[in-house]
């Protein structure tokens, strides 16, 4: 026997007791015997709004106009850029009008123009920019971060929450059905962390945009971020708001229902974000969802972006080696 093998069987005899698992996640069959290890960099590239991906994890939006946004940003863009994924922009508001903070949302340059990349603006913004007939700031907009449309993100109780927030005078849909009309772009709809009921889904389904973002309930909450900002009074007053809303389970669930009432509404790209804590989540999600879908995080990614590129570049490996072993070994129990 080698030293090492005989040191393995030491460490298997030491950590045998801690290596007992009670926790059995119930949501997958495990199937040991059909297939072999992952290659490394396993990857299938697929289409997803428009572009080609190799990965399905989408970086969702979150940041931007701040002085830790551009290297931030810059680990994320990167990090696309390396495994084929796709990203969209934290709020462009602030580049509107000033190109002050401009460099932090120029990413273009490590991503390649191969992968899916966004720029990103509230309802309220687009409201605005409607009433002020300047719809052309939305072609400069994408035109100046070279990027492959605009993600909406719709917000109504962030908004109301807000202490500094904007009131909305027409319906979210109404505003995104103009924006359709008028501006000739590529278009994603999200909401911010409360997810979207089966009657707003229907309604996106029914639109003639790429992709449906979930943001879900689960997962960084906007609207509990702005709730944390205001006065005790409001925090007591409208905290039961932050409460409300659709994870990701149950969207997906109402997707499918959808798809299977109009199997046109298949074609739509979705993403799955909102309490997406891992590559076992992504998987499942995905393999779930009865349409083209990738899997989304935000907050775990930027915890890492935030120190390094390294960092963040070893958290992505990890994730995407576990997302492709759960292909080669992992069936949903329920699509049995």
């Amino acid at each position: 026997m080698s030293d090492k093998t005989s040191e393995r069987k030491t460490d298997h005899i030491d950590l045998a007791f801690k290596s007992q698992v009670s926790r059995l996640d119930a949501r997958f069959n495990y199937e040991p015997l059909l297939a072999a290890h992952p290659a490394k960099n396993d990857a299938n590239p697929f289409r997803f709004v428009r572009k080609e991906m190799r990965n399905p994890l989408w970086v969702s939006s979150m940041t931007g106009g701040t002085g830790k946004a551009g290297h931030i940003n810059a680990n994320l863009a990167k990090a696309v850029g390396k495994y084929g994924m796709g990203m969209g922009l934290g709020s462009c508001r602030i580049i509107l009008d000033d190109d002050t903070y401009l460099t932090d949302f120029q990413l273009r340059k490590y991503i390649t123009d191969d992968h899916p990349f966004y720029a990103n603006l509230g309802i309220a913004q687009l409201e605005e920019l409607i009433e002020q007939d300047r719809l052309h700031k939305i072609t400069e907009l994408i035109d100046k971060t070279e990027t492959d449309g605009l993600i909406i993100h719709v917000n109504p109780f962030q908004e109301w929450l807000q202490p500094e927030g904007d009131v909305f005078n027409y319906s979210p849909l109404d505003t995104i059905k103009r924006i359709i009309d008028r501006v000739d772009c590529s278009i994603i709809v999200k909401e911010v962390g409360q997810g979207m009921g089966k009657q707003s889904l229907k309604a996106l389904f029914e639109l003639p945009i790429d992709g449906i973002d979930f943001g879900a309930h689960g997962g960084t909450n906007f609207s509990a971020l702005e709730l944390f900002r205001a006065n005790l009074d409001l925090q007591k007053h409208y905290e039961g708001l932050t409460y409300i809303g659709h994870s990701a389970d149950e969207m997906v669930d109402f997707c499918n229902q959808l798809i299977a009432e109009n199997e046109t509404f298949a074609s739509k790209d979705v993403i799955i974000s909102g309490g997406v804590k891992d590559y076992l989540d992504g998987y499942y999600f995905n393999t779930k969802l009865n349409t083209n879908s990738v899997y989304a995080q935000a907050s775990a990614l930027l915890r890492h972006a935030e120190v390094s590129f390294d960092k963040l570049d070893e958290f992505i490996e990890k994730q995407l080696e576990g997302y492709n072993l759960a292909c080669h070994y992992l069936t949903l129990k329920e699509t049995l």
